[in-house]
């Protein structure tokens, strides 16, 4: 395995602890296809925000950029006392996606990413051999995309459009594998990092057979991961087009949200005009009643797909959490509420038939 990259003058300390570096030689013509998107960073880190990022980050996330390198060490120092054992990547861009997620709390940050490496653990059926190519179907399929340009506020916006799936064509958690491998591509760039990221999900075309589907436990462990076990900070889910059974499919969804996530939840109906009022036609297809020329969903699967080694190394390796030892309360343990969370379904489902 690979050791990580630091520019920090104490990375000998991490000689013996197994860690990851996602870097690999970029193809300078899939390079210049993807300029829309920032590519990886480089092996040693160099700040690549902006001035009025910098301040940004300073305001809402007390990063104090004399400081940033310094509470890396300090994360990476916690890392190899406490988890001496944890197969993660090191280097200082990772390390700052945790901190950043965490507002340069050092114990939330070291906890997030014991959840980010928990949740696979937790969930082999998305992480094993999580690769692009693994999840073509989905991305050919149509089932997400990720605009070309951010919004004013400098956030992307991923795209999902669940109406595409039928449960005959693939099993539920192929989606959240293409869901996952696009928000790690999406977390890469410093500016996502600090600025978030906007979800907008058209629910056109989903019908009880899609909206019965995951169950409550299966919606726990996704709302589970993206919350409390990913480094990305969700400022808006924008829904448009939702069926009436929508009121059931959020009542699966609702009670794992925490209050704040769940605020973040826009119901737009097929009001495009309350649509744009969040999101800018100017960055929106024409799908959406933008000015963005039609939507293409090529785009982002071709990118994802030639970032394939990337994946390789960061998911195709022995378990991170090989001899770890983590606390009862870790993150996405409790497969023996499974029983309750089935009783809450067949509750919920009744409600679904009743709105359909």
């Amino acid at each position: 395995m690979l050791n990580a990259f630091s520019a920090s003058p104490s990375q000998s300390m991490a000689d013996q602890h197994e860690s990851i570096d996602l870097r690999s030689p970029e193809d300078p013509s899939a390079a210049a296809e993807h300029s829309w998107f920032p590519g990886p960073p480089p092996p040693i880190y160099s700040c690549s925000l902006t001035p009025e990022l910098v301040a940004k980050a300073r305001e809402e996330l007390q990063e104090k950029p004399e400081w940033r390198l310094r509470d890396v060490q300090a994360l990476r120092d916690m890392i190899l006392k406490e988890q001496p054992n944890l197969r993660t990547r090191l280097d200082d861009a990772f390390l700052l996606r945790f901190l950043r997620a965490r507002k340069f709390d050092y114990d939330r940050a070291l906890q997030l990413l014991l959840n980010y490496h928990a949740g696979r653990k937790a969930w082999p059926e998305v992480f094993k051999d999580l690769k692009p190519s693994t999840v073509k179907h989905v991305l050919d399929l149509g089932f997400l995309t990720v605009l070309p340009q951010p919004d004013p506020n400098g956030r992307y916006i991923l795209c999902l459009r669940p109406g595409k799936w039928k449960p005959n064509d693939y099993p539920f958690v192929d989606n959240v594998r293409a869901i996952y491998l696009t928000l790690e591509k999406l977390i890469q760039p410093e500016e996502t990092q600090v600025n978030g990221l906007v979800i907008l999900a058209d629910y056109t075309g989903v019908g009880m057979s899609q909206a019965s589907n995951p169950g409550p436990f299966l919606a726990k462990k996704v709302v589970s991961i993206l919350q409390d076990g990913f480094p990305i900070r969700i400022k808006a889910v924008n829904i448009i087009n939702e069926p009436r059974i929508f009121k059931g499919i959020f009542a699966i969804i609702k009670p794992f949200l925490k209050e704040k996530m769940a605020e973040r939840y826009i119901l737009h109906g097929s009001d495009l005009r309350s649509l744009h009022r969040s999101i800018p036609r100017s960055v929106l297809p024409e799908e959406y009643g933008g000015t963005a020329g039609q939507l293409d969903m090529g785009a982002w699967s071709r990118l994802l797909l030639d970032s394939e080694e990337e994946f390789i190394v960061e998911f195709c390796q022995p378990d991170p959490l090989e001899g770890v030892v983590l606390p009862d309360s870790m993150l996405l343990e409790g497969e023996q509420a499974s029983g309750q969370d089935d009783d809450v379904f067949r509750g919920l489902r009744s409600q679904l038939y009743y709105c359909y």
